[in-house]
């Protein structure tokens, strides 16, 4: 049995042996129940934010229409990158390096692999100005990444054509996480911890005083509670269509699978490092996570997607572009045969950058999202800045508040890719 069955088998055990009721949760927690804390939505953002609300004390209810990492959520798939460099946006860099510790943590104390050191290698064909100024921010927070020369980067992956690019990075600690396994681990310990979860569609209720009164669920049955934290991915602008109106829009965007040559070690995991080609286009991939085989992806946003009635068929269009670049960038890769593809979605706010705020109607409802395509990596960091600000420990940081999007926005691309 692999890893993502054993979790999935246990997690299955767990909740058809012991009733998720939040009477449940109050016994297995000890001590008094500090309030009681809906989350909506089990991916990187919600599933983290519930577990750290529930170490903080509170009782916490977990809800996921469709189940943690699964096929039609952001957060599903099987690896996502990690990585430090980010430009001149300290405050990613300060929850990566924050984010790295919990990894380490949670996987040496829940006894599973979740982060996979791989490093990661970026060639740029353009300006490395991204790279450059972020270097300093990088080293400073204890996350080792240094400038290579090109015959460095030429003796130690030969595998890689380096034709058209200027400048190279390598960053240490980075590598990639298994996603719907770490989706589904962190639900399972949630729920060990006391936490009730539901799998059922949620619909809000009224907002009556500046406050949101309840939650109906799909069952016919509603739930109260005294906060409300909705990180529904990118479902969040249909939840509050009138209050993140053309704030979330999530885009349609494909992952190929392809096969490495028969008895080619060169391109596995082993000796290639997480990679990102820097470009007038921004592709990167990761060589064998889980052994399903070289992953490549284009970073640019495509077109809108509805993430519940979409069709999940990658197009051909995709896969010869995938199939261009791979033969260029990896000329042993030429006419690779492809494994598996994906359809997935970021969900993407009008600046790139994520949303943690208080609904503007409701001083109850915490909305988090615009995570895509960069926030699985700093899931557990983002979990503990959500709970310190749910449980007012802490105050919201204009950097994620909606009130930016009252103002005129540089809306210029940047890279936050995975």
């Amino acid at each position: 049995m692999n890893r993502r069955n054993f979790v999935k088998s246990s997690l299955i055990s767990l909740i058809s042996t012991k009733p998720l009721t939040v009477a449940n949760a109050k016994t297995n927690l000890i001590g008094k129940k500090k309030g009681n804390i809906a989350v909506i939505g089990a991916g990187a953002f919600g599933g983290w934010t519930a577990y750290h609300l529930l170490r903080n004390g509170y009782s916490v209810t977990l809800l996921d229409v469709f189940g943690p990492g699964n096929s039609r959520a952001s957060s599903g798939g099987d690896s996502r990158v990690i990585r430090g460099i980010y430009g001149e946006d300290k405050i990613y860099v300060d929850l990566v390096s924050r984010s790295f510790k919990l990894w380490k943590r949670y996987q040496k104390q829940w006894r599973q692999s979740l982060y996979f050191p791989t490093g990661a290698l970026w060639f740029f064909q353009i300006d490395d100005i991204y790279a450059q100024k972020s270097l300093p921010i990088v080293n400073k927070a204890g996350l080792k990444s240094e400038q290579l020369s090109k015959a460095v980067v030429e003796k130690r992956y030969p595998q890689i054509n380096l034709s058209g690019l200027k400048s190279f990075y390598y960053e240490h600690e980075a590598g990639y996480l298994p996603a719907r396994h770490c989706c589904q681990v962190v639900l399972e310990n949630f729920v060990k911890k006391g936490g009730e979860y539901k799998q059922l569609a949620v619909e809000p209720g009224k907002i009556l005083n500046n406050k949101l009164t309840e939650l109906i669920l799909s069952d016919g049955s509603k739930l109260n509670a005294d906060s409300y934290v909705f990180a529904c991915g990118p479902w969040l602008s249909k939840v509050f269509p009138n209050a993140l109106k053309d704030i979330i829009t999530p885009t349609r965007q494909e992952v190929f699978f392809f096969g490495t040559p028969y008895g080619d070690s060169s391109l596995f995991e082993t000796k290639m490092p997480v990679w990102v080609d820097f470009g007038k286009k921004i592709w990167y991939g990761i060589p064998g996570a889980d052994w399903r085989g070289f992953k490549v992806a284009d970073d640019t946003r495509g077109v809108e997607f509805d993430p519940t009635s979409g069709d999940r068929i990658a197009s051909k269009s995709g896969l010869k572009s995938a199939r261009k670049y791979l033969a260029k960038r990896f000329p042993s890769m030429k006419d690779a045969p492809l494994l598996e593809s994906r359809v997935c979605q970021y969900e993407n706010s009008p600046d790139g950058n994520y949303i943690i705020d208080k609904h503007p109607e409701a001083e109850n409802t915490w909305v988090i999202g615009g995570g895509s395509g960069h926030g699985f990596k700093l899931g557990p960091a983002i979990g503990e800045f959500v709970a310190d600000r749910v449980i007012g420990n802490k105050g919201i940081d204009p950097f994620f508040g909606l009130s930016r999007f009252n103002k005129d926005l540089d809306k210029k691309t940047q890279f936050n890719s995975q």
